[in-house]
C-alpha cells in the first residue's frame, strides 16, 4: 500500500496488523470435584484377615469359659489327689475367679499400655502355659498360684476379644458378629461341667487342663500373626497406682466375701463381716478417685456410664449374670440330689438350651443389623426378660418324680431367652461407645455380668439354704406319728428293710433315718423351686431398665 506527498515521490505504509478474531470468553474454573459416598464407618480399611482374628478371639474366649466351670466337678478328685481338705480345694475356684473379676475392668487400659496385639497374645500364653502348669501341680500351692495366673490371663481372653471384634468388623456385621461371641459366651459355661466331668471319669483331672494348651497356642499364634494394635489406644502418659489399688483391694474383697460368705455364716464371721467393710470403702473411694479431676488418667473411664445405654446395659448384664450363673449352679445339685441324674446325664440335660441360645442369638444378630440397635433392641429385650422368667417359674413346680422332658422344656425357653437377653443387650450397650471408649465399655459389660454371676451363686446358694431349713421345719411340725399315713409308710418301710436282713427292732431304728432323708430330700426340693422362682421374679423386674435403654447424645456408627 502507498501514499503521495505533495509534490513528491510515493512512499510505501507499513501493512497493518491484522484485525485480532474475536472469540467468546471461556471462563476456566478450578475442577471441582463430584460428590462422594460417605466414608465407611471405619476410619481404617477392614482388616484382610477379620475373619481368622474371629476364630482366634473366639477359640480363646471358649477356653476361657470351659475352664471357668469344667474344673468345678474335678475339685474332690483334686482334693484326694493332692491332700487338701474341701475349704483348701476350693482356692482352685476362688483364686481364678478373684484375679479374673481384678484383671477385667483394668483390660482397657492394659491393652493402651502394651499394645492391643501383645497384650492378647500375651494372655493367651499366660493363660495356656499356665494351663499346663496347672495340670502338672503336685502340691495345692502350686495348683492355686497357676490357677491365679490363669484367670489374670483369661480376663483379656473375654473383654479385649469383644473390643476387638467390635473394631475389625463393620457395622452392619456388628449384629451377628457379637451374636457369635455371646453364643460361646454362653455354651462356654454350659458344656464346661459335662467336658470336667467325662474327663475326670475316663482319665483324670489333670487332662481338664492338658487337652487345652494345643489350642490355646493355636489362638496366640494367630493373634500375633494376623492382628494389629488398635488405632484408637495410647499408653497413658502416667500410671494410676492409686485407683489401680482401690481397685483391686475393693473387687478383691468383694469377690472373697461373696465366694466364701456362706461358708463362714456371712456376717456371723468377722473375717467375712470385716473384708465387707474393707470392700465398701475402698470401692466408694476408687468411684470417687476415678471421677475426680485431679485423676487425669484414670485406670477405669467411669465416665462413660453417662451414656444411658451403657448404663442401662451393664444392670441388664448383671441382671442376666445372676440368673444364668445362679441358674447354671443350683440345675446340676437339683437333677443329682433330686432327680438322681449322673452327672454325665445332667450336663446332657443343658445341650437343647444350647442349641436353642445358638439359635436366637444368630436371629437377634440378624434383626440387629438395623441403624439404631438400640431400638431394635428393646423389645427383643423384653421378650428375653418374660421368656427367661416363665422358664424359671416352669422349673420352679418340679417334683422328685420330675424327668428329662419336664425339665429340658424349661431349659429350652431358658436358653432360647438367654439368646434374646444377652446379644441385644451386648449390642446397644456397646453402639453408644467410638474409639477408645469401646475396651473401656467392653470391660465393664464382662465385669459387671461376672459379678452378677458371683452376686448369683452367693445369694441363691444361700437362699436354698435357709429356705431349706425352713421346709425342713415345717414338714417335720406336720409330721404325725399316731396319723394313719405315717403308721403305713412305716410299716412298708421295716417290712423292706426285714427283706434285707435287718431285725425287727434295727428296722424299725432304720425307719426313722428312711423318714428323715425323705423329709429332707422333699425341705431341698421345695427349697430349689423357691430359688428357680426367686430368679424368674428377678428378671420379671428388671424390665422397667428398658425405660432407660436408649441412644445418648452421640451413637457410633462407626469406630
Amino acid at each position: 500500500m502507498t501514499t503521495t506527498t505533495q509534490g513528491g515521490p510515493l512512499i510505501p505504509l507499513p501493512p497493518r496488523a491484522p484485525r485480532p478474531v474475536l472469540r467468546p470468553r471461556v471462563e476456566v474454573r478450578p475442577e471441582t470435584p463430584s460428590p462422594q459416598p460417605p466414608l465407611a464407618p471405619h476410619a481404617a480399611p477392614l482388616n484382610p484377615y477379620r475373619w481368622t482374628i474371629l476364630i482366634a478371639v473366639l477359640t480363646g474366649a471358649f477356653l476361657e469359659l470351659l475352664d471357668s466351670t469344667s474344673v468345678n466337678v474335678a475339685l474332690r478328685d483334686m482334693a484326694g489327689n493332692l491332700g487338701a481338705t474341701s475349704d483348701e480345694i476350693a482356692w482352685v475356684v476362688t483364686g481364678y475367679i478373684l484375679a479374673n473379676v481384678i484383671v477385667l475392668p483394668m483390660t482397657a487400659w492394659l491393652s493402651g499400655m502394651f499394645g492391643r496385639r501383645r497384650y492378647l497374645f500375651y494372655s493367651i500364653m499366660l493363660f495356656t502355659i499356665a494351663s499346663l502348669f496347672c495340670g502338672a501341680s503336685h502340691t495345692l500351692g502350686e495348683l492355686v498360684f497357676w490357677r491365679i495366673m490363669q484367670g489374670a490371663g483369661g480376663a483379656a481372653l473375654l473383654s479385649t476379644a469383644q473390643a476387638t471384634l467390635r473394631e475389625v468388623f463393620p457395622v452392619e456385621q456388628q449384629g451377628m458378629i457379637q451374636a457369635l461371641y455371646i453364643v460361646v459366651v454362653v455354651i462356654g459355661p454350659t458344656l464346661g461341667p459335662t467336658f470336667g466331668g467325662w474327663i475326670t471319669d475316663n482319665y483324670a483331672w489333670p487332662m481338664i487342663f492338658f487337652v487345652k494348651a494345643p489350642i490355646g497356642f493355636v489362638a496366640a499364634f494367630l493373634v500375633w500373626r494376623f492382628l494389629e494394635d488398635s488405632a484408637h489406644q495410647s499408653a497413658p502418659p502416667s500410671i494410676d497406682w492409686a485407683g489401680i489399688a482401690l481397685m483391686t483391694i475393693g473387687l478383691g474383697s468383694l469377690q472373697y466375701v461373696l465366694e466364701e460368705g456362706e461358708r463362714y455364716d456371712w456376717f456371723n464371721d468377722s473375717v467375712i463381716a470385716g473384708l465387707t467393710i474393707l470392700s465398701a470403702a475402698t470401692l466408694t473411694a476408687f468411684v470417687a478417685w476415678e471421677l475426680s479431676p485431679l485423676n487425669g488418667h484414670p485406670v477405669v473411664n467411669l465416665r462413660i456410664l453417662r451414656r444411658m445405654a451403657l448404663t442401662s446395659g451393664v444392670v441388664l448384664l448383671a441382671i442376666g449374670g445372676f440368673g444364668m450363673y445362679g441358674g447354671t449352679f443350683i440345675l446340676p445339685l437339683f437333677t443329682q440330689q433330686i432327680l438322681g441324674f449322673s452327672p454325665t446325664t445332667s450336663g446332657l440335660i443343658f445341650l437343647p438350651g444350647g442349641l436353642a441360645t445358638i439359635v436366637t442369638s444368630v436371629l437377634c444378630g440378624r434383626v440387629l443389623q438395623a441403624a439404631n440397635p438400640v431400638n431394635s433392641a428393646r423389645p427383643l429385650i423384653a421378650l428375653g426378660l418374660v421368656g427367661f422368667a416363665a422358664s424359671m417359674l416352669l422349673l420352679g413346680y418340679q417334683t422328685p418324680n420330675s424327668g428329662m422332658l419336664e425339665m429340658q422344656i424349661g431349659l429350652i425357653i431358658r436358653g432360647a431367652s438367654m439368646g434374646l437377653l444377652l446379644t441385644p443387650i451386648t449390642v446397644a450397650s456397646l453402639s453408644c461407645l467410638t474409639g477408645a471408649e469401646i475396651a473401656q465399655g467392653a470391660g465393664l459389660t464382662n465385669l459387671f455380668r461376672q459379678l452378677g454371676g458371683s452376686f448369683g451363686i452367693a445369694i441363691i446358694n444361700t437362699y436354698v439354704t435357709q429356705m431349706t431349713d425352713t421346709h425342713r421345719s415345717y414338714l417335720v411340725a406336720n409330721i404325725r406319728l399316731t396319723s394313719m399315713e405315717y403308721l403305713t409308710r412305716h410299716a412298708q418301710i421295716v417290712q423292706r428293710l426285714e427283706v434285707f436282713g435287718y431285725s425287727p427292732v434295727s428296722a424299725a431304728a432304720a425307719s426313722l433315718g428312711v423318714v428323715d432323708h425323705a423329709v429332707q430330700t422333699q425341705a431341698r426340693m421345695l427349697a430349689y423351686n423357691d430359688a428357680f422362682q426367686l430368679i424368674g421374679l428377678a428378671f420379671l423386674f428388671a424390665l422397667p431398665v428398658l425405660l432407660l435403654l436408649r441412644r445418648g447424645a452421640k451413637s457410633a456408627k462407626g469406630l
